[in-house]
C-alpha cells in the first residue's frame, strides 16, 4: 500500500514534537509493510484552505498516486470547521483514497468500519448543511421582525417621502442615499419599482417617478 504522510507545523508548534510525530508515522508504515510514497509538510495554519501542501494532497489523490493518507490527528489535517473537513475527507473517499488518523483509531477507513465511517461523514455533512440553512432562515426571520427584509433597511412611508422629495430636487441616487443613510442601490431599487403618478400626487403617498441610476 502506498502511503502519503501529511503533517502540518504551525508557528506555535515545537519542532521536536513535529519531528517525533513524523518518526512515529513512518514507523507505523514500516510495521505494516506500507510504502511511503511521499511526505508533505505544511507550515501554515490549519484554518487556511489554500495551504500549498494540503492542495497537493488532492492533486495526488485525483491521479491515484497513493492509496492511504496518514496524518497524526484530525486537527493536523484541517481546522477549517466540521463541514469543510468532512467534505475534504469525503472527497478523498470518492477518489478511492483511504485515510487514517494515527492517534484517533475511530477515524480510519482502512479497517472493517470503512463504509460506516464514510456513511457517517456524509450524513453529518448533510445535517450540517441543514443546520446552516435553518440558522440562515432564523436570521432572516429575526431581521424581518426588526423591520428589515433580506438584511436591508425597510423603506417605510417616511423614507419613501424623503426619497421622492430629494430625488425631485435633482439629487442623484448616491446623494439621496448618503443623506438618508441608505445604500444607493436601495434608493435605485425603490425608484425603479415606484409607479409614475401626476405631479403633486407622488410625494405624499410614498410614490416616485421611476428612474435609472444616476
Amino acid at each position: 500500500m502506498r502511503v502519503l504522510i501529511y503533517t502540518r507545523v504551525s508557528k506555535k508548534d515545537n519542532s521536536q514534537d513535529h519531528h517525533n510525530q513524523l518518526i512515529k508515522l513512518k514507523e507505523y508504515c514500516k510495521v505494516n509493510d506500507y510504502t511511503v510514497y511521499r511526505s508533505i509538510v505544511d507550515k501554515e495554519s490549519g484554518s487556511k484552505a489554500n495551504r500549498e501542501g494540503f492542495l497537493e494532497i488532492f492533486t495526488e489523490a485525483s491521479q491515484r498516486n497513493f492509496d492511504l493518507l496518514l496524518f497524526w490527528s484530525l486537527d493536523r489535517f484541517s481546522r477549517e470547521g466540521a463541514l469543510k473537513t468532512m467534505i475534504n475527507l469525503q472527497q478523498l473517499a470518492d477518489a478511492g483514497i483511504r485515510f487514517k488518523s494515527l492517534t484517533e483509531p475511530y477515524l480510519d477507513t482502512s479497517g472493517i468500519f470503512k463504509e460506516a465511517i464514510i456513511a457517517l461523514l456524509a450524513t453529518l455533512a448533510k445535517q450540517e448543511k441543514v443546520r446552516i440553512r435553518e440558522r440562515t432562515m432564523a436570521g432572516l426571520e429575526k431581521a424581518r421582525a426588526k423591520g428589515r427584509i433580506g438584511g436591508r433597511p425597510k423603506i417605510n412611508e417616511k423614507l419613501q417621502s424623503k426619497i421622492d422629495e430629494l430625488h425631485g430636487q435633482g439629487l442623484s441616487n448616491r446623494e439621496v442615499g448618503k443623506r438618508l443613510k441608505l445604500a444607493h442601490k436601495t434608493v435605485a431599487k425603490y425608484l425603479a419599482t415606484t409607479v409614475s403618478l401626476p405631479t403633486g400626487q407622488a410625494g405624499g403617498q410614498g410614490f416616485g417617478v421611476s428612474s435609472a441610476e444616476r
